[in-house]
């Protein structure tokens, strides 16, 4: 999403204004049917990620957004072939980071706890595709599709920005969205995780399902409501919402500096320094 998004001129957009949401939103919608499409077990199926994210292939896909209407059949885009979660960051004084998500997906898991060890096992194989065509399958021994995304960034391989945002298929969008309030509005990494989020549901997915029209955009009470009504005008279905935003948290390490920590409102967490 990144690197599409670095193809549109983002960057001229004020934050969250409809113009920048809409771009967000509709590289969202590209992606995940990249997502659906191709995500599978690299062990046991040929996946084009070279191809997925090549510079090129952003500069394809960015050309299929139309700047001033919703797409209602996003497809994924052709390339070549070469739950219950915790998010938690710690960073040292020798600058050595970690950044980790922990889920068991639904509920309980599966349901089955290790004799004296008193956690659950997940149950991510429920997110294989029943479909014997799909590269993401049901197989023996194979790695199921999941949304964990532990996020890290780094300059000139040095880190700086160790961060999550849990909940499943907002992962990815929320990440999108707090990297940006970062790199490219100069937030914080407590006002990255602050600012108030968009969510779009309705992409396909790699268990199959396949997206039907254009899906809807969720905003949260604090997007203008003027950016609502111009989203509406270009053809996205927009509704309001009061949960299912994500839940991130975050450590900026400064450089040379010190350490700053975000640990947003929306879900339980604390950012502490010893």
């Amino acid at each position: 999403m990144l690197q599409l998004l670095d193809e549109s001129g983002i960057e001229r957009f004020d934050h969250n204004s409809a113009d920048y949401l809409h771009w967000l939103i509709e590289a969202k919608k590209l992606v995940y049917e990249d997502r659906a499409r191709y995500y599978a077990d690299p062990e046991r199926v040929a996946v084009p990620t070279t191809s997925l994210v090549a510079r090129d292939y952003a500069r394809r896909r960015a050309r299929e957004i139309d700047p001033e209407r919703a797409s209602t059949a996003p497809v994924a885009g052709v390339v070549e072939n070469p739950a219950d979660t915790v998010y938690l960051t710690a960073v040292d004084e020798e600058r050595n980071a970690v950044s980790l998500i922990q889920s068991i997906y639904r509920g309980f898991g599966s349901g089955n706890v290790p004799t004296g060890l008193g956690f659950a096992l997940q149950n991510r194989g429920t997110l294989f595709s029943l479909d014997p065509s799909h590269p993401n399958r049901l197989e023996p021994r194979k790695r199921p599709f999941h949304t964990i995304i532990p996020g890290f960034v780094t300059v000139s391989g040095a880190p700086r920005f160790s961060f999550g945002v849990m909940g499943g298929d907002m992962q990815p969008q929320g990440q999108l969205q707090v990297l940006l309030n970062a790199l490219l509005h100069g937030m914080d990494a407590q006002a990255a995780g602050d600012a108030p989020r968009f969510r779009h549901d309705g992409s396909s997915t790699p268990t199959g399902d396949r997206a039907a029209g254009s899906g809807t955009v969720l905003l949260e009470s604090a997007v203008p409501e003027a950016t609502a009504r111009e989203l509406r005008g270009r053809g996205h279905r927009v509704v309001r919402a009061g949960h299912g935003f994500g839940g991130y948290q975050g450590i900026w390490i400064e450089s040379p500096g010190g350490l700053v920590g975000g640990t947003e409102r929306r879900k339980d967490g604390c950012a502490l320094g010893l």
